[in-house]
């Protein structure tokens, strides 16, 4: 393969986005958008208190066959299964089953012409909850609990898990110890589009046909077969354009199986679009965690080992199919980042909480623990008296040492972290700032910081292999066509959110066929037309790893140090 092809339409080239002129002209195609004869409308009766009993559910009179409870479906409960020891799953019904577990979960659904006449008529039911006491502190709920979460647990953790490596032998002779403790607020996605789906009976085909705003369409079709006990072969899924998704829209969504039910049982279509106020009360929250962090060095700084527990409000239920623990088994791991340091113990916690069940957002986990060591390593300059930057930057892996596996197992390709610092050190002029703070103080405050990080990217199957997880990716599939008009179509299974996919993947096959990219079709979020795919996540929709001359050919330099060695093209 060539270098860029800046001029022409190869990789590396500035190009038209194909994407773009449907959505400036306001011609996308969302699940919103979708018009059928005879579509009926759904809105949803959600708990108004975390933690409570369900004491009875008293339908309008006379539209008892618009609304539909528990016991009205016929849906398996949502178990996500990790295979890792000591992890406890959780059922997860469709509609709140004998108990309400977070503000905004589902105790019933119902069925009219319009939206607004369906809301009105969850406005009507009689919902008689006994008040049960709330868990809403994750600390509180892994050492002293209120209450439990999940009946017949004996405490409210999903999974705990150790790692120690060394750890006491540095313990006992490091000559500065810094310990801190961090707390992270939770978090909402808010994606411009929120979730959405729409089911409806397709009779020629035998199929039950459900449109939903997803990431991973392949994923629920077996999903919904799964959980509505029918044939994969009888569940098309089709994902049209999605505004957006950020991890949000990788998995399972009950609404999902509710509305795929109703299509299924009466055979006839029917819709429901999450409004931004459902979003921000029940749609799935992130990143509420807490850090004790004690990390031992030598009298310049040098870590000689960090010692952590990490503590992941996880909320009341494991989404399917990644669990309630991604959170906390990644954070885990990655704390480290791109530091050296022989000996390392972390203990963390995935704690049930009365709140929405936590999902992938962006950089699982990578946000907190950044945060948290970065704030360490300042604190560990302080207490030797040095510059936080020249303690961050003995502390990075040197590139002379890739590539590199670190303390906690990770595999690190290529980087060079230390040149990258460096040059944003040379780009903010480090001295100049630090001169400034010293001069008598002003109207204006002078702040500095400075912060690494790694991404693990294009999870693959070894990954979800040793995770324990019930399915593994396997490699990504594409069929590649030839038209007779001397065109090109592609089919892929994984699915664009807004990364610009039918653009990058005509740019590719332009660059190995040479066809013009305006030739070049991508096809792609239909399951009865694309191969199979675990969907696009984690940035693996597209990724080179490169070796040194393709890192200079691509310029890849600054993103190898900042993503731990290959470049991101999507």
């Amino acid at each position: 393969m060539g270098g860029p092809d800046r001029k022409g339409q190869g990789i590396g080239a500035s190009v038209l986005r194909k994407e773009d002129a449907r959505f400036l002209r306001g011609a996308g195609c969302y699940v919103d958008d979708i018009a059928l004869p005879g579509l009926r409308e759904i809105a949803f009766l959600r708990s108004p208190l975390a933690h409570a009993r369900i004491r009875s559910i008293r339908k309008p009179p006379g539209a008892e066959s618009a609304v539909f409870v528990r016991k009205d479906v016929d849906i398996r409960p949502v178990q996500a299964k990790l295979g890792l020891p000591g992890f406890r799953p959780s059922d997860y019904p469709p509609l709140a089953q004998d108990k309400v577990r977070f503000v905004g979960e589902a105790v019933a659904m119902c069925v009219a012409a319009t939206r607004a006449e369906a809301e009105d008529l969850a406005g009507r039911i009689e919902l008689d909850l006994e008040e049960l006491p709330a868990v809403v502190d994750a600390v509180a709920a892994r050492d002293a609990p209120p209450a439990l979460v999940h009946e017949g647990w004996k405490d409210n953790l999903f999974l705990q898990t150790v790692f120690d490596k060394g750890i006491a032998a540095i313990a006992a002779t490091a000559p500065v110890v810094v310990r801190r403790e961090y707390r992270t607020a939770r978090q909402v996605m808010n994606p411009l589009e929120g979730k959405a789906v729409l089911a409806h009976w397709d009779a020629r085909a035998g199929q039950l046909v459900v449109h939903t705003s997803t990431q991973v369409p392949h994923m629920i079709r077996t999903a919904i077969a799964e959980h509505l006990g029918i044939a994969q072969g009888r569940v098309r899924v089709i994902a049209p354009d999605v505004g957006g998704g950020f991890g949000y829209k990788c998995v399972l969504q009950p609404e999902e199986l509710c509305i795929a039910w109703l299509a299924l049982k009466f055979k006839k279509p029917f819709r429901w679009v999450e409004d931004r106020r459902e979003h921000l009360i029940s749609g799935a929250n992130c990143r509420e965690h807490h850090y004790v962090v004690t990390a031992y060095a030598d009298e310049r700084g040098r870590l000689l080992g960090v010692d952590a527990d990490i503590t992941v409000d996880a909320g009341a239920y494991s989404a399917w199919p990644f669990t309630s623990c991604l959170e906390g088994t990644m954070a885990g791991r990655h704390l480290p980042g791109p530091y050296v340091f022989p000996a390392y113990r972390v203990r963390t916690f995935s704690v049930a909480t009365n709140k929405p069940p936590i999902v992938p957002y962006r950089g699982v986990a990578r946000t907190g623990i950044c945060f948290a060591m970065e704030l360490t390593i300042d604190a560990v300059a302080r207490a030797v008296g040095r510059e936080p930057c020249d303690v961050r930057r003995e502390n990075l892996v040197p590139e002379t040492a890739m590539p590199f596996v670190n303390v906690s197992g990770n595999a690190f390709d290529s980087g060079d972290y230390r040149r990258s610092l460096d040059t944003a050190r040379a780009q903010v002029n480090l001295p100049a700032i630090r001169a400034r703070q010293l001069q008598p103080a002003a109207d204006t405050l002078i702040g500095v910081g400075f912060a690494n990080y790694i991404e693990m990217t294009a999870h693959g199957t070894a990954l979800f292999a040793a995770a324990g997880y019930p399915f593994t990716p396997g490699h990504e599939q594409a069929a590649v066509r030839f038209t007779p008009d001397g065109g090109l179509e592609i089919r892929v299974g994984v699915h664009s959110h807004g990364q610009g996919m039918e653009t990058s993947l005509a740019q590719i096959a332009h660059e190995v066929l040479g066809i013009p990219v305006a030739a070049i079709a991508v096809v792609h979020g239909d399951t009865a037309m694309t191969p199979y795919s675990t969907g696009t996540y984690a940035s693996r929709s597209i990724t080179c790893v490169p070796d040194a001359e393709s890192a200079a050919r691509h310029d890849c330099s600054a993103s190898s140090a900042m993503h731990g060695g290959g470049c991101r093209a999507a």
